[in-house]
């Protein structure tokens, strides 16, 4: 069951970043006296808030895209029973680089470094997929 701690260390993160992005997002609207627009095309509204704004809702929505994998690869190891230091050390590493990655894009958002560090992370994510296959196959 070790291997959820991670699982649930990353949903928390989300969550902090949820509150970053509202805390962030609703001051800056008011202060642009800006009107919500149902009408409007997608994400135009938002586009015109300042970038170090944005930044916490892009960082949000990258929480919600690659890290569903390591979701569904956690708990696959979790119901297979595999709570080997490798698999744990593994996905701590994987919460560990998104958190950092996280800091990066809402903090400073250089694109090169998120990269590196969204590559190291994906190289993590693929190694505990591996052990999932050899499991499971």
């Amino acid at each position: 069951m070790s291997i959820l701690q991670p699982v649930i260390a990353l949903v928390l993160w989300s969550f902090v970043i949820w509150a970053w992005m509202y805390a962030t997002r609703i001051p800056a609207i008011v202060q642009m006296k800006m009107r919500m627009d149902p009408q409007a095309p997608r994400g135009e509204q938002m586009a015109l808030l300042p970038a170090t704004v944005r930044w916490k809702a892009d960082n949000y929505n990258h929480l919600m895209e690659q890290p569903t994998l390591f979701y569904a690869v956690a708990l696959t190891l979790a119901i297979i029973g595999d709570g080997t230091p490798v698999s744990l050390y593994l996905a701590w590493t994987y919460v560990l680089l998104r958190v950092v990655h996280s800091l990066v894009q809402v903090l400073v958002n250089k694109i090169e470094v998120r990269f590196a560090i969204f590559s190291v992370s994906s190289l993590v994510l693929l190694a505990l997929t591996v052990r999932a296959a050899v499991w499971v196959f």
